[in-house]
């Protein structure tokens, strides 16, 4: 604690955030007592009971499988208010790790289905839980599993999500592939990827996974989180992101399988013309785009989803008059 200086208050008033101890302020002035006394604040953020319990199961995060472990329960908390949980959902909880998610999941959920890829983790998972006959633990890959045989019986699910960043694309396009079987994807990614997920038309980190998400789901705003949440650090920064699977799909498209192949094709060259980066799909590219009603000189990055769509249904057509 410090003295609080006399010249330090203004109109008689203690400076914002002052605690007054002992007598009161007159209005003259302040006291030569008056202390500025700040409660300490609760750490938010204990990494040390988390590299404790790695040490006492004799583990240490493993590179090749991307962990990250979240250490901090002030943001494990926002996640899962995210989650926007009532009392009938089955939730899935990707890469549960630790456990910093699980607990508070399970609390919430109907049923809760963990998994987990490392066999250590999945295995302590289990014995934590085992009483619990509503929390499914499963070791797998995620990239492997079938969601909708997993979820036979229950409806759309929600899935909560801290995912290795060397997989998150990947996991990400599968889940939006499956979408059928969720609500509510609340996802900690790279604040990069995340950038890429919202990106409008025109902007640099628009691109392939731009479209293809927002064609498939409603993006939303989540949280922001440092490094400094994490065991170990990473060295990016992540952020949680909330997608919403489109009850009504954006656009309308006759192929989408066709659309999505349009677009990766296209933005494999994404500085070229679309005359030139689509002359490997067809023939004649310009009489498609003028078709489309595009000019056949933009690029990629200009293009909006329902563009893209119209570019699509003008290629199928085409295609389909040469054969």
């Amino acid at each position: 604690m410090h003295r609080q200086r006399g010249d330090d208050c203004v109109g008689g008033q203690p400076p914002v955030g002052a605690r007054r101890v002992g007598p009161a302020v007159t209005q003259r002035g302040c006291r030569p007592g008056a202390v500025n006394a700040v409660a300490p604040r609760e750490p938010r953020r204990p990494l040390g009971k988390v590299r404790r319990e790695l040490v006492s199961i004799g583990r240490r995060p493993r590179k090749r499988l991307g962990q990250h472990f979240l250490a901090d329960p002030h943001v494990a908390r926002r996640i899962v208010e995210l989650a926007r949980l009532g009392g009938d959902d089955t939730v899935v909880e990707i890469g549960a790790g630790l456990g910093a998610l699980s607990d508070l999941l399970a609390e919430r959920a109907a049923h809760l289905w963990l998994i987990e890829l490392d066999p250590e983790l999945a295995a302590r998972l289990q014995e934590r839980y085992a009483e619990r006959a509503r929390v499914h633990v499963v070791q797998a890959d995620v990239l492997t599993v079938d969601f909708p045989a997993l979820l036979r019986g229950s409806g759309p699910a929600v899935v909560v999500a801290n995912l290795p960043y060397n997989i998150s694309t990947p996991v990400l396009i599968r889940l939006l592939e499956q979408r059928g079987c969720f609500s509510r994807l609340v996802l900690m990614l790279q604040r990069e990827v995340v950038e890429r997920l919202r990106a409008q038309p025109g902007s640099k980190a628009y691109g392939a996974l731009s479209v293809c998400v927002q064609t498939a789901a409603q993006v939303r705003p989540g949280l922001p989180v440092g490094p400094e949440a994490f065991v170990p650090r990473p060295q990016v920064e992540s952020e949680v992101v909330v997608l919403e699977p489109h009850r009504v799909p954006p656009v309308q498209v006759v192929d989408r399988a066709l659309m999505e192949r349009v677009v990766r094709r296209v933005f494999t060259q994404r500085r070229k013309q679309l005359a030139n980066s689509l002359r490997p799909l067809c023939a004649d590219p310009s009489a498609v785009l003028r078709a489309a009603g595009i000019d056949p000189t933009r690029r990629p990055e200009t293009l909006t989803l329902a563009e893209f769509a119209a570019l699509s249904d003008a290629l199928g057509a085409h295609l389909a008059e040469r054969v």
